[in-house]
């Protein structure tokens, strides 16, 4: 019962960590979209 009670909280972990990394990359990829576009339309990036 304890080995499965560590398995779980650390897979908890794991997989907590990787939504926030997929959420920076989501949040990055969007930056440079937005950059792109400001730029096509001849607009500063920020």
């Amino acid at each position: 019962m304890r080995k499965f009670l560590t398995l779980t909280l650390i897979g908890g972990s794991l997989a907590l960590a990787a939504c926030n990394t997929v959420r920076g990359a989501a949040q990055d990829l969007n930056s440079a979209a937005n950059c792109t576009e400001n730029t096509i339309n001849g607009q500063n990036c920020r």
